[in-house]
């Protein structure tokens, strides 16, 4: 039985995960797998001994103890399945420790830059430029993610009630209030949408390309990385750290910790509390630049 083909149609057409996830559990489970037969074993004969000589072998090939937390997640997940499912008896995983990973601050863009992006920098004056401009001020306004930005329509902006409906991970539907100042913009673009490509309904998506083709991830990352470029020189210049952006602005200016995760569409607090750390970062370098004794 090929259980890494029936796994993955589970996580796809079960619990709904992103065509990101997808991939990447795929890709875990091949290089396990490749692995396992390099060492004449099969998924259903490896124990914990074979999954600790794959993470030894990950660690010699100088990968990230984030990147190996990662596939330690995907055997989890891949093996809890097998068990439920009565095609192992004895679960590898539960003589496996995930290795310490060090905390990472996340990378944010300062509020400076923020408003030097929005007030100084020249968008330009036809679609595409207007188009990048909603794309964000969105980002930075609702903190979403980029496969939800991606999946926008018409009928999912409510101006009456300042607020756009937002379909997250597996489907999971919540509402995120915008400002007057967005409302006005959006509507805006819309005009400039309708006026470019004709009458758009409420079931089509928002964001295009200049050929009226879905708009793609890699467009977004390069219209992103090409703005931020011009405003800031943190490492990161991707459309998440935007959404970091959001929630960490949020913290700073003191937006409760609860409210931020429901606006993010985070399962659990923990994993909103980065931005804490984030936070307490940037108040230790305030002492240390205003106290006289720091």
């Amino acid at each position: 039985m090929d259980f890494i083909s029936t796994f993955l149609n589970y996580i796809q057409y079960e619990r709904r995960c992103s065509p990101h996830t997808l991939v990447a559990y795929k890709t875990d489970l091949e290089q396990y797998s490749c692995f396992l037969l390099s060492q004449n074993c099969s998924i259903e004969d490896a124990d914990f001994r074979d999954i600790r000589n794959w993470l030894i072998a990950l660690m010699e090939d100088k990968d990230t103890t984030r990147t190996i937390n990662r596939k330690i997640s995907t055997l989890k997940a891949f093996y809890q399945f097998l068990l439920r499912n009565k095609q192992l008896e004895i679960n590898p995983m539960d003589k496996v420790i995930a290795p310490k990973q060090s905390k990472r601050l996340t990378d944010f863009v300062s509020e400076q830059d923020m408003d030097k992006l929005f007030e100084h920098i020249d968008f330009p004056d036809n679609f595409e430029g207007k188009r990048d401009r909603m794309i964000l001020e969105l980002f930075y306004a609702t903190g979403i993610r980029l496969a939800e930005l991606m999946q926008i329509k018409k009928g999912d902006l409510d101006f009456g009630l300042n607020a756009i409906r937002i379909f997250g991970k597996r489907k999971k539907e919540r509402i995120i209030p915008i400002s007057p100042q967005i409302v006005e913009l959006l509507r805006d673009y819309i005009k400039i949408l309708e006026k470019e490509f004709g009458f758009v309904n409420y079931n089509e998506n928002i964001f295009v390309t200049n050929k009226k083709k879905p708009i793609y991830e890699k467009l977004i990352y390069r219209m992103v990385r090409k703005y931020l470029d011009a405003v800031t020189t943190i490492d990161k210049r991707s459309p998440h750290v935007l959404r970091h952006t959001f929630a960490t602005h949020l913290l700073d200016n003191g937006a409760d910790l609860l409210a931020i995760k429901e606006l993010l569409g985070h399962s659990s607090l923990a994993a909103t509390q980065v931005y804490t750390h984030t936070s307490i970062e940037k108040i230790k370098e305030t002492y240390k630049q205003a106290h006289p004794r720091a």
